[in-house]
């Protein structure tokens, strides 16, 4: 880097910190165009008429004073969940007795929820009377603008939602949180879908639009979410401030569908139905993820141990892919054993490529080995390896699931980083066993380093995940060794 270049960087660096500082600590906070604070509208005030009074010499002027109309709570509960919903729409507690993590741990804000609606000027929440219809049931609306709700919990805490009104109204839902990543890479995320799943990040600003069938705050295994039985044209907005805003596109009669806050357990969101099962994201290969998964269920029941159900599963997958790797393997010891002769090849040719491939080629044909025939066995594993990855990761069920000893919780790291050691150890042997790609000795201490480095990065991932890549690397280096032996 020229001394201009460093000079340059300096500038961009110390003109970064003095922003930063002054937005830090000297900026007036910025408001954000287009939302009316939730706080504000958590009280209605109404001006009335309470007296007549004599002001600047002027008789018989009215002077009104304000009173305020505190916001009432309902609850409606049934089978052990429980909702506590605001009289302006808003949701004041949702209780799961299924949940690991609380309402208010998930969705990070005291006031995560919000239905404002349009008045000509600006959005803001409008305050509703409610009548309590039975335990799970309560129905609300709003004389002044016409509108009905209807509010019933189910017994698998589902809770159904319609409001209806004579005149087309514009309606925005206002989800709230505050950013957060945990140890296990856990971040709280707004999340959409409409014919794919869609994330923004707490705190992050963005905008899209398309018909949504559903939007949710998403953290660590749970989930929050607002159903739209109706797929509905919107506009999304996450804002730095921590809000997210849907706002409906066309003025509406009628809006139901459902509320819930559970864990993102695959099977209880398949129940609930309204797609929200694709709120677990199994990535590109979910068509072999979802069979893992269902694969890991089986075998926890024989063994309930999630952690011994990883080691079985995984055992399983590696002996029934053997043929294949087979191959590999097979390909591997011919490469291994030709590889002194293509260092010499190199280096007696290394002034003449077309000579050295050449004779590189001859060399691979004598010993009948094929460069690619290590390489297309493994590629052809690789949506396995990641369908597991993605169970792994982002399966509720290994939430709280101990292993053994000092591992309580395969969700979240090894608290001793003893699997990702193990980890990094079993592939270091790996990389041991395998042909050098190079004969560079600074690129092959380059290729010994990687497993540090991998272990290293997988050290705060789910212990479930280390487990699992350990008893693969393990089981893989086992098999290797013994097509080795029988192909000496």
């Amino acid at each position: 880097m020229s001394n201009e270049q460093k000079r340059m960087f300096l500038a961009v660096v110390l003109s970064g910190l003095v922003l930063f500082g002054w937005q830090t600590y000297f900026a007036p906070p910025k408001p954000v165009v287009g939302d009316a604070p939730i706080e504000a509208t958590q009280k209605q005030t109404t001006k009335v008429i309470t007296k007549t009074e004599q002001v600047a010499g002027v008789k018989n002027v009215v002077v009104p004073s304000e009173t305020s109309t505190v916001l009432s709570s309902y609850t409606i509960s049934n089978n052990g969940y429980a909702v506590i919903i605001n009289s302006d729409l808003s949701i004041k507690d949702f209780q799961n007795p299924n949940a690991v993590f609380d309402f208010f741990a998930t969705t990070g804000h005291e006031k995560p929820f919000a239905i404002q609606i349009y008045n000509g000027v600006a959005y803001s929440s409008k305050n509703f009377s409610f009548n309590q219809v039975s335990a799970s049931h309560i129905q609300g609306s709003n004389s002044d603008l016409g509108i009905n709700v209807d509010f019933i919990l189910d017994d698998m805490g589902k809770v159904s939602y319609k409001i209806s009104s004579e005149n087309a109204y514009r309606y925005r839902v206002v989800l709230s949180g505050t950013s957060r990543e945990e140890e296990n890479r856990q971040i709280r995320k707004f999340a959409y879908y409409a014919q794919d799943l869609d994330y923004v990040n707490v705190g992050d600003s963005s905008e899209d639009d398309g018909k949504l069938r559903w939007i949710s705050i998403d953290f660590n295994f749970h989930l929050f979410a607002m159903t739209f039985k109706t797929p509905l044209a919107s506009r999304v907005q996450g804002f730095e401030s921590g809000a997210f805003n849907t706002t409906f596109v066309n003025e509406l009669k009628n809006i139901d569908g459902s509320i819930v806050f559970a864990k993102k357990n695959y099977d209880h969101l398949a129940k609930l139905g309204e797609n929200l099962k694709h709120s677990i994201d199994f990535g590109f290969f979910s068509i072999i993820a979802v069979p893992i998964l269902r694969g890991l269920q089986y075998v926890h029941d024989f063994f309930p141990n999630y952690g011994l159900a990883i080691i079985i599963l995984t055992l399983l997958i590696r002996t029934l892919m053997f043929p294949l790797q087979y191959k590999s393997f097979k390909s591997m010891k011919k490469m291994q054993k030709i590889q002194p002769e293509l260092n010499r090849l190199k280096e007696k040719f290394k002034d003449d490529p077309q000579r050295m491939q050449k004779e590189t080629m001859a060399a691979f044909k004598k010993a009948g080995a094929n460069p690619l025939g290590g390489c297309l066995p493994l590629l052809a594993q690789m949506p396995i390896f990641f369908a597991f990855y993605q169970v792994l990761y982002n399966a509720e069920e290994f939430v709280g699931s101990p292993f053994i000893g000092w591992i309580a919780d395969l969700s979240i790291k090894d608290p001793m980083y003893v699997l990702p050691v193990l980890m990094a150890l079993a592939m270091l042997v790996q990389s041991k066993l395998n042909p050098s790609p190079t004969a560079d000795p600074t690129q092959q201490k380059v290729m010994m380093i990687m497993p540090l480095v991998f272990g290293f990065i997988m050290k705060d991932l789910p212990a479930g995940l280390n487990l699992y890549i350990f008893t693969s690397t393990i089981y893989g280096v086992g098999q290797q060794l013994l097509v080795y032996k029988l192909t000496d």
